[in-house]
Order: C-alpha cells, then sequence, then structure tokens
C-alpha cells in the first residue's frame, strides 16, 4: 500500500552516520530536509554535478545553500556523464552517479565512515521503471524494478520512499514553505521516462486509481521470482561446470539451460545476450551430437564458440580468451 511520507520516514530506520544523495529536486530535497532533523549530525548530502545542462551550476547552488542552512556536510561530486554510442543518456548518468557516490562515500572514511545511503526514487519511479520494463521486453529481473534496499560496495542502501507518491512528497515540502529546483530535462519528452510521466500515468490513474499499488506488488512478485532464478542457475551452473559442458546442457529443460546460460555470462563474463542470440545458442547446443559440430555465435558483448566437449565466450578486442 502506498504510505504518506512521515509514515515512510518513520519505517526508515538506516544505519548511521547516513549519506543522502541530492539532487536539488523536490524528492531528494524532502528526504534530506526530514534525515536531517530525525539524526542531526549523523547525516551528509552527496551532490553529482552531472555537467551535461547549463542549470546544473544552479542544482549545486540550491543543494549548497540547503545544506548550509541545515548544517549538514555536502560533497559535490563532478562526473562525465556522457553516453557512448548505443548507451541511452539516462543509463549513462545512472551509472556515473552510482560511482560518484560510492567515491563520495569512500572518501569520508577518514572521518565518520558512512554506513548508508540513502535515494529518494518514489512510488511513480517505481511505476515508471516497471512500464519502462515492459516496454523492452524485460523478464522478471527488470520486471522486479527497483529493490527498497540492497547491498553494494560495502555500504547498505535504501529507497525510503519507494511507497510514496510523488504528488505526496511535494505536498509535504509546500505544507513546510520549502523549495526546491526543478530539472528542465523532466519535461523534455524525447526520453521515454517522460513521456511515461506526462503521458501514461495520469491515464493510469484516471482508469485505475491504485494502479501505483498493484504495479508494486507485481514487482515484488517478479523479484521474489527473479531470485528463484538466480538460485537454481547457481546450482544448475555448479552441475554444469565452467566453461559449461555441452552433454550436462543438453540434459537441462529449455528453461532451465536459457536461465543458467545467462548466469553463466553475466557472472563470469559480464555480459547479458539478447533474447534471439540465447535461443540461437540454444539451438545449437540441441543440434550439437557430433564431435565435428562447430559453434561459433556473437553472444553478448563477444563469442560463444565451441571447444572440444565445453563452451567458451571470449571478446576479439581482447576481454576473456582469444579464439583457438
Amino acid at each position: 500500500m502506498t504510505q504518506s511520507f512521515d509514515a515512510a520516514l518513520r519505517a526508515f530506520a538506516p544505519a548511521l552516520p547516513l549519506a543522502v544523495g541530492l539532487s536539488g529536486g523536490a524528492d531528494s530535497t524532502a528526504l534530506l530536509l526530514a534525515c536531517a532533523a530525525r539524526w542531526p549530525g549523523q547525516v551528509r548530502a552527496i551532490h553529482v554535478h552531472h555537467g551535461l545542462q547549463a542549470a546544473a551550476d544552479h542544482f549545486e547552488q540550491h543543494c549548497a545553500a540547503l545544506c548550509a542552512r541545515l548544517q549538514v556536510p555536502l560533497a559535490v561530486q563532478r562526473v562525465d556523464a556522457r553516453h557512448a554510442p548505443g548507451q541511452s543518456p539516462e543509463d549513462a548518468a545512472r551509472i556515473a552517479r552510482y560511482k560518484a557516490f560510492e567515491a563520495a562515500a569512500q572518501a569520508s572514511q577518514a572521518h565518520a565512515a558512512i554506513q548508508s545511503i540513502a535515494l529518494a526514487q518514489h512510488a511513480d519511479d517505481q511505476a515508471e521503471t516497471l512500464l519502462l520494463a515492459l516496454s523492452r521486453g524485460a523478464g522478471v529481473a527488470g520486471l522486479a524494478a527497483m529493490p527498497a534496499q540492497w547491498q553494494r560496495g560495502g555500504m547498505a542502501w535504501h529507497r525510503p520512499l519507494l511507497k510514496v507518491a510523488a504528488a505526496d512528497v511535494r505536498a509535504w515540502l509546500q505544507a513546510r514553505g520549502e523549495t526546491w529546483v526543478e530539472d528542465p530535462s523532466n519535461s523534455d519528452e524525447r526520453y521515454t521516462r517522460n513521456r511515461i510521466r506526462a503521458r501514461l500515468l495520469p491515464a493510469l490513474g484516471a482508469v485505475f486509481p491504485a494502479f501505483r499499488d498493484t504495479f508494486a506488488r507485481s514487482a515484488a512478485h517478479a523479484a521474489q521470482a527473479s531470485e528463484l532464478l538466480y538460485e537454481l542457475a547457481q546450482q544448475d551452473l555448479a552441475a554444469v561446470g565452467v566453461p559449461p559442458q555441452i552433454a550436462a546442457l543438453q540434459a537441462l529443460s529449455g528453461a532451465r539451460q536459457a536461465n543458467v546460460l545467462r548466469h553463466w555470462l553475466r557472472s563470469t563474463h559480464q555480459t547479458t545476450p539478447a533474447t534471439a542470440q540465447l535461443a540461437a545458442l540454444q539451438r545449437q547446443i540441441l543440434a550439437c551430437t557430433t564431435r565435428g559440430h562447430r559453434i561459433h555465435l556473437k553472444v553478448g558483448g563477444g563469442f560463444v564458440e565451441r571447444r572440444g566437449t565445453g563452451l567458451h565466450w571470449y571478446n576479439p578486442e581482447g576481454f576473456g580468451p582469444p579464439p583457438a
């Protein structure tokens, strides 16, 4: 069920000291204000300066003024968030932000080691993430959307506002006479997430008023299914071996075979196969009944080939073993 802003903060119990990711927007401004009031002297702020738009300096100035008023230490991390060819701008910015948060947290170790980091994504963000995953044909891992808690880089990460509607966050700020900055890129409908926010969420609210709750339940079910698939993949990978043995793969059902192949490629080689690539690889595994059957397929960021009785993955640009 969606929560009020105050109820969400009452339920939030992070290990301290706590760092709050502060963009200067309404959501992170509200989160910092609430956390600083609840745990005085135990909260820091981290602002990531992406350098992608003229307003970035204004965002930093707002954050500096807010933190000075609250007497909260502020770390500003400047990053190069330009996207690589074939990469979405949103993905590039997100990756840069996480690296910046971790760098700022590591830099704090000389003072008071940060134990937790809080990010301000809310229920509307979660719904947008689920809709984006559906639009891309994601599996259960993608449909799980954003977790409320996870571990990364030796710290606990939290999203305490995931059950709070965006409108409730802004109402909380307005009731206290607080201001925030609006990122002009949030209204740019060239970005899919912004089109979802501007067009789909209002339509969903009109037809399905409780969509935030029902979407959150679906994401939770997907997260549970994803965890089970991960556990099964670990067991199957131990059985088929690394590198995977073709005969052992052939003994698995198609679904388990696909699951363990994805896990092998992601966990061992940090690459993700496209659906069509994985299907082609499975067809070749099924057809591999003679010693002379050759397998050499583009999969993820490299190639899978048969060597003897097993499968090997390599990247011709230097990542992974070269072809024999």
